[in-house]
């Protein structure tokens, strides 16, 4: 006996929303984004960025140019010394400083140790994001304080350095700087080649982030992306190459290009340029000379004669550019920071729309946030 087929029927959907945040949907401070699901499927995004505002801009307005430098500290601070070199070198243009080469080297090294610890910074909460590397936290942490202890050693503090000054450094390095530096290098190699091989090549990991999150080179240009984020969509843009400052145009370094603008991508080239930085802070010490660290003479109060200036450095996450105008006197009259990761969390909803839910928290950690730096 046949059994009684039922006549078809159009059932009604319905989106859902869902809060991610604003605790921590990550591992990258305090964001909220709004995810329109239907099912597994993502079909919008609203991110909601605001949450560690303070004011910094305005507050430097307030305060003399090398109390400024603090703040700097605490907008980018996973690469603080990469914050206060746009801020100082923005001031030494107006006042037309000439910066000791000693001091400009001794800057190179420490914005691209800093660079690394960034970087695996990165590696080890991109781990836990993608969900299967709570390993991969535990080994990038391990490097990460070894390069922060030297930090340490030079600045007396383990993240908030405020060690750059208009001119040059806040004093100098330690007597065994060049010695621990190429200590720390020896170490960072090794927990590289461990971080590499958990993660690169495991299927798991692939399967994770290859294809998710893509965005076009057009799209990844019309966004204003900078950095990793953008050089993984295929495009040649590093400032130190197209920019260069400090002495970036007398060493030799590769600048990795993605070809899909993947999550994948974006996870390589991190890796790959921590092996860059690597190769750039050797030939720093190569090069590294007894001499002085600030000009002969420098005032007490630092004045600027009127005028403007943006100044624009390549930090780990992107393009962290300083807009700095002065009316005369020992403050700023506005100060604006160009930031980053503000600029790359414009293409969230472009990355995510589309993948399922599961991967939306991956795509967000591929852009390396930090949210001070957003927020400001």
């Amino acid at each position: 006996m046949a059994m009684p087929r039922l006549p078809d029927q159009e059932f009604e959907t319905q989106d859902i929303m869902i809060n991610m945040g604003p605790q921590h949907p990550s591992t990258h401070g305090v964001f909220r984004m709004v995810l329109t699901v239907d099912g597994e499927v993502v079909r919008d995004v609203v991110p909601y960025v605001g949450y560690m505002h303070r004011g910094a801009e305005k507050l430097c307005e307030t305060m003399d140019y090398r109390q400024g430098i603090g703040y700097m500290d605490r907008t980018e601070y996973l690469a603080n010394f990469n914050a206060e070199l746009s801020y100082v070198m923005a001031v030494e243009q107006l006042m037309d400083i000439q910066v000791p080469e000693r001091a400009q080297w001794i800057r190179m090294i420490l914005c691209e140790l800093n660079r690394i610890s960034s970087h695996f910074m990165f590696t080890g909460a991109f781990g836990t994001d993608v969900g299967v590397f709570g390993t991969a936290f535990t080994y990038s942490f391990i490097q990460r304080e070894i390069v922060q202890d030297l930090f340490e050693e030079i600045t007396g503090d383990r993240l908030m350095y405020a060690y750059f000054r208009p001119g040059g450094l806040a004093w100098e390095v330690t007597d065994n700087f060049v010695e621990r530096v190429r200590e720390v290098l020896t170490q960072v190699k090794q927990g590289l080649k461990d971080v590499d091989g958990l993660m690169t090549a495991n299927e798991i990991f692939i399967a994770r982030t290859r294809g998710v999150g893509t965005i076009s080179t057009e799209d990844a240009i019309d966004y204003g992306m900078s950095g990793p984020a953008l050089r993984a969509s295929g495009v040649d843009l590093d400032i130190r190459k197209t920019e260069p400052y400090l002495y970036y145009d007398q060493v030799d370094f590769d600048v990795p290009v993605g070809e899909h603008g993947d999550v994948y991508d974006r996870f390589l080239l991190r890796v790959e340029e921590i092996r860059q930085s690597i190769r750039i802070v050797e030939q720093c010490l190569e090069r590294l000379r007894p001499g002085p660290i600030l000009p002969e003479r420098m005032p007490r109060m630092l004045r600027t004669p009127p005028g403007e200036v943006y100044i624009r450095t390549e930090a780990p996450r992107g393009e962290y550019g300083i807009y700095l105008v002065s009316k005369g006197g020992n403050r700023p009259y506005r100060l604006k920071i160009r930031s980053a990761g503000l600029s790359n969390l414009q293409a969230l909803k472009e990355m995510t729309v589309g993948q399922y839910v599961a991967d939306a928290v991956v795509i967000l950690g591929s852009i390396d946030i930090v949210l001070c730096e957003v927020d400001r």
